[in-house]
């Protein structure tokens, strides 16, 4: 008996082990991960930079909400919030009081899928045959029918009200103590709603810093930015593949981009030109797919420094 069943109890035994750390602590194990960036002008003080992504707000996440409320402790310079925000239509409340602390700062936003439409039960293991087929959201999946839709206005409303910069398809500009940053953002490529048209150009003159945002790092919008010189991108999106493998990592970035880049700083290069690239792995997941495994939930503080 032993022979025959040992070895499936084992496994069977480890599975459960792993289910149960990966949807009971590590889905809760928030972390701030510090990056340095050297893109600044020589001479020019350093800035911190917040950035805030994939939040997937459900309803009663009160440990989510008071660990997005204390980041505010940080005392960023300006907070970049990268979308995703919601994961419940119920969800509006709770994530304008956990991120309220942080809208006293100045700070800009871009919009994600899932702040215009609902979560769908789907398998997991669909992820794995898209990115075997090439197939990422709306650009090589069939358009979604019969989604909910998400209040994202009231959400907009109060990011604008506290005088955050709203970059779907626009440009705007943050004042701080006499630095001017001059930022471009792009709405969600993954349901085809970027419009790159709209901003092309490049960095503004007259800046002492330009900065691209947007929620998924898809390659014809990295390509984009970097071409026209931006010297950093922020993106989110990936979820820095939530379920990894320990000594391997990430499987899937439900995008185009590489599994090497699916969190963290790296750099792209399109045409003469390379931009650093920061992607965070964001603190929340879809409400049907709760786990996380060796990818804990993180926000990201950016040093920016004077280019050496």
């Amino acid at each position: 008996m032993r022979a025959r069943y040992g070895v499936p109890l084992t496994l069977t035994a480890v599975g459960a082990a792993g289910l149960a750390y990966a949807a009971g602590f590590e889905v809760r194990s928030f972390r701030l991960r510090r990056v340095t960036v050297p893109v600044l002008p020589r001479g020019m003080r350093p800035l911190r930079v917040l950035q805030v992504s994939d939040i997937h707000m459900v309803s009663g996440q009160r440990k989510k909400q008071r660990w997005l409320q204390s980041l505010a402790g940080l005392r960023p310079d300006f907070v970049i919030n990268t979308g995703d925000n919601l994961s419940d239509p119920e969800g509006v409340p709770e994530t304008l009081d956990a991120l309220g602390p942080l809208m006293e700062f100045p700070g800009a936003y871009v919009f994600g899928s899932n702040d215009y439409y609902g979560p769908k039960l789907r398998n997991p293991a669909r992820y794995l045959l898209e990115r075997a087929q090439g197939r990422h959201g709306l650009n090589g999946n069939a358009p979604v029918v019969g989604a909910v839709h998400n209040p994202w206005e009231d959400l907009r409303d109060a990011f604008d009200t506290a005088g955050w910069v709203g970059l779907s398809n626009s440009r705007g500009r943050l004042k701080l103590d006499g630095i001017e940053i001059a930022l471009t953002g792009l709405d969600d490529p993954h349901i085809k709603r970027d419009r790159y048209a709209e901003v092309a150009g490049g960095p503004e003159s007259g800046a002492d810093l330009s900065l691209a945002v947007v929620h998924a790092p898809y390659l014809r919008t990295l390509d984009a930015f970097t071409a026209d010189g931006y010297p950093l991108i922020l993106a989110g999106h990936t979820h820095g593949g939530q379920l990894c493998i320990p000594f391997y990592g990430a499987l899937v970035t439900n995008c185009d981009i590489d599994t090497d880049r699916v969190k963290g700083l790296s750099t792209h290069t399109a045409g003469a030109h390379t931009s650093y690239l920061h992607v965070s792995a964001g603190c929340g997941t879809n409400r049907y797919t709760p786990v996380r495994f060796a990818c804990p939930p993180e926000a990201t503080l950016l040093t920016l420094t004077a280019r050496g």
